[in-house]
Formats: structure tokens, sequence, C-alpha cells
């Protein structure tokens, strides 16, 4: 939709200038031409900006992602604990980078791979 909103205003742009240049033409009306041609470019210029002050309709609703996490096994959170320091690890402490579910430990600040273990 911008891009017809800017085509558009070009369009508009464009023949307001050549009316306000023919209107010092011997052929030109004069005063009438430099109206309509003044009023043509203010009309494409507001269309440029209301154009690009408009978001994204999907910015403006905000996309909420849920991301789901199949621990292995019959793995309980609140029995989840740090490989290096032993330490009980939440929700919080998981964080999904590049697809692959990464934790933090909160009190040693180890950064290690949740890996899943075959389940049969």
């Amino acid at each position: 939709m911008k891009i017809i909103a800017y085509i558009a205003a070009a369009i508009l742009i464009f023949f307001g200038v050549i009316f306000i240049l023919g209107a010092f033409s011997p052929q030109g009306s004069g005063v009438g031409w430099i109206l309509v041609g003044a009023i043509s470019v203010l009309i494409g210029f507001g269309i440029i900006y209301f154009a690009s002050r408009r978001k994204p309709s999907a910015a403006q609703g905000g996309d909420n992602v849920t991301l789901k996490i199949d621990l292995p096994a019959n793995v309980n959170m609140d029995t989840l604990k740090c490989r290096s320091c032993g330490g009980t690890l939440g929700p919080d402490d998981i964080k999904m980078v590049a697809g692959a579910p990464w934790v933090v430990c909160p009190y040693c600040h180890t950064t290690y791979q949740l890996t899943e273990e075959p389940k049969w």
C-alpha cells in the first residue's frame, strides 16, 4: 500500500510542478494554474507524509510467539539442576537461542545447551 501511495504522490507532484511551470508560458492562464499546481504538490507531499508515518499492521498488534520446549523423559522443572554447581534452575533460566534451548545458571553463570535424549 505504501508503494501505491508513493507512486500517486510522485504523479501529483510531477503534474503540480508542470502546472506551475505552465502558468508562466504564453498559453498558461496564470494564477489558476499556479493554484492548481500548488494544491497538487501539497497533496502529493501530504500523501508522502502520511504514508511514511503509517506503521505496518503487524507491528501495531504485536506478535506473540509461544514456544513450547519438550524436555527429555519425565523431567520436572523443580528438579532441573545446573550441571556445574547443582543450583536449582527455573523456567526463566531457559532461553531459546537459534532454535535450541540454552540454560544460563543464575548462580555460577554457566551456559550450556539442553540436549534431548531419545525417548525409547
